[in-house]
């Protein structure tokens, strides 16, 4: 009679989910491990700030005598702890990191108000280069089966030059791109032109911020135009910040993101496919500003 009053509930006889093993860690000491873990890596012992589920294994260990699996150690990070695996990024050793707080406390703020005694826009801009060999991201597929990406393995490339702009008057964004031909590197030769054609495109002057690099500022072709144009006022971003340049994001958004996994047929092919996703961003001022937002500019200015 049991088994029949519980058939007509809803889900009355369906597969109840086991629970699993409860946790070896008392509520106190998962909240002192998570104290432990944002000590960084470092603080105990590790030559950097990663932290694996081994090394956790081993922390929890030392401190608090329970061994468990590093596989379970995975799972309690991700359903107690609110935890998960990311791809660490990159940053220099060689930066500066007073002279980048610094440069957004003080400089920046000064470029701005420049700007705008100018009337000028500000012109965030960068160069990048896509490869015909795609930037291979994770996929779904079968436990087991691998996916394959034919594609060629080839060096084929196509250097851009691209730049976020910011009105004066009403702050609006737009964007603004050039593709070099195939297998060409960006010169400053290169720079010049660009800036030559933004100036026709924008009509008055403008304060443009880029990085160090030797096709910028630091090139004769490019001082030279500079002098010669008054109106075009150049400025540097700190070393080894390129989370500065709002542009960065354009990178990102486009090769590692849109364009990710793209095996193109030739250079005809992806040079098609980068101008249309440009076109989706000069389109799309929301994407432009949330490059700005990822840059954290808003709040110096």
């Amino acid at each position: 009679m049991r088994w029949l009053l519980l058939a007509e509930e809803p889900d009355g006889l369906a597969a109840k989910a086991h629970p699993g093993p409860a946790t070896r860690l008392s509520l106190q000491q998962q909240q002192e491990l998570e104290q432990l873990l944002r000590q960084g890596a470092k603080a105990h012992g590790w030559p950097n700030e990663l932290w694996t589920t081994q090394r956790i294994a081993d922390l929890i260990r030392r401190h608090f005598g329970i061994s468990l699996h590093h596989d379970h150690v995975g799972r309690f990070l991700h359903t107690r702890l609110k935890w998960s695996p990311q791809k660490p990024r990159r940053r220099a050793r060689e930066r500066d990191e007073e002279a980048i707080a610094q440069w957004k406390r003080d400089t920046f703020p000064t470029i701005l108000e420049a700007a705008c005694e100018r009337d000028a826009h500000v012109v965030f801009l960068d160069e990048s280069g896509f490869m015909l060999t795609p930037t291979v991201r994770r996929t779904w597929a079968p436990q087991g089966d691998t996916p394959l990406l034919s594609c060629w393995d080839r060096r084929d490339r196509l250097s851009a030059i691209s730049c976020i702009t910011v009105s004066p008057q009403q702050a609006r964004l737009n964007f603004y791109f050039t593709l070099l031909p195939d297998n060409t590197n960006a010169t400053a030769e290169h720079t010049v032109d660009f800036l030559r054609q933004l100036k026709s495109q924008l009509g008055g002057p403008f304060t443009v911020i880029w990085d160090g690099s030797k096709i910028h500022s630091r090139a004769r072709l490019v001082k030279e135009y500079l002098a010669k144009h008054p109106e075009i006022v150049a400025e540097t971003l700190p070393s080894y910040a390129p989370e500065l340049n709002p542009d960065e994001g354009v990178w990102g958004w486009t090769k590692y993101g849109k364009l990710a996994n793209l095996a193109a047929a030739n250079t005809r092919e992806l040079r098609s496919r980068i101008e249309g996703e440009f076109a989706v961003l000069r389109a799309t001022p929301e994407l432009l500003n949330s490059f700005i937002k990822e840059a954290d500019l808003c709040s110096a200015a």
